[in-house]
């Protein structure tokens, strides 16, 4: 093979990289441009899987799967030492979060004495609940089948996120709590809830790549907004274009491009409180890829 011939190979290869994030629709939105190919990078193909949050939680902790995923960040100290943090991407809540909801009006007290059904013990709703009271006894339950769940009776409350954060009332459900104001009022920062984890072993000139990759994505469907809500809205479970414009709105915005000093601030006090209180046994440490 002659040296233009070898140079010429070199130019021609692709890095694969598999992303995975979850069928919500804010997470569609914010990947709307590298899903649609309207961002591309030369050298780089990226590929998506789709998939719960809490089993990618799992998954990411058993073993590395994906070069990118969705993590919720009570995952992250499980997983520390594969993965950092993106620096965009994420997920916060404003003054706002998962909720505790139920089938009659309950004030909080009464959750020492009622059964919680929770989406998953590595949510950061899951997290977020315990620090607020660990006593509350909690059971396991897909998190699209916890509102059917409390209306059935199997459970008097269930601990809601994505969507359900605005349908729940529809349903004749009442809120006990709002974990993300609950969280401001104490400590004065935003809930982070989820955000993306890149593999350790990319190296530091494919993660800068790849963040840049992803926050122009970000960037092109809040400059596209009717667009990626179009496309974001085949994953948007029970929503109109109201409700699911509403929802993105809340979790998709410029935080998402970066989450600021005191959002990240907030994940490392959320963390460290965690581990304080013995919900996570592993010492957090957090750092982040830009």
């Amino acid at each position: 093979m002659s040296t233009q011939q070898s140079e010429a190979s070199v130019a021609d290869v692709v890095r694969d990289i598999s992303i995975a994030h979850s069928p919500d629709s804010d997470d569609a939105f914010m990947f709307y441009g590298l899903a649609t190919n309207k961002i591309r990078v030369p050298g780089y193909r990226f590929t998506h899987t789709l998939c719960d949050i809490e089993t990618l939680n799992r998954r990411a902790q058993e073993e590395a799967f994906y070069d990118v995923t969705a993590i919720s960040f009570h995952a992250y100290p499980y997983l520390q030492q594969n993965y950092a943090l993106m620096g965009c991407g994420g997920s916060v809540g404003e003054g706002y979060g998962p909720m505790v909801v139920s089938s009659r009006p309950l004030t909080p007290a009464d959750l020492d004495r009622t059964k919680v059904a929770v989406p998953g013990t590595l949510t950061t709703a899951y997290l977020a609940l315990k620090i607020f009271n660990s006593g509350i006894k909690t059971e396991t339950v897909p998190f699209d089948k916890i509102i059917p769940a409390i209306l059935a009776g199997t459970y008097d409350a269930g601990l809601i996120i994505h969507e359900g954060q605005l349908t729940y009332s529809s349903s004749g459900l009442y809120k006990v709590i709002d974990l993300g104001v609950w969280w401001r009022e104490t400590t004065g920062l935003v809930l982070p809830l989820g955000g993306n984890a890149i593999r350790r072993s990319l190296g530091a000139e494919a993660h800068k790549i790849i963040s840049k990759a992803l926050r122009d994505s970000i960037r092109h469907a809040l400059d596209h907004r009717e667009q990626a809500l179009e496309y974001a809205m085949q994953f948007a479970r029970d929503l109109d274009a109201r409700l699911a414009n509403r929802f993105v709105s809340m979790y998709v915005n410029d935080r998402t491009l970066d989450y600021g000093p005191d959002g990240r601030e907030a994940i490392r006090r959320l963390l460290e409180l965690g581990h304080e209180r013995g919900i996570i046994p592993i010492q957090p440490e957090v750092n982040f890829v830009d």
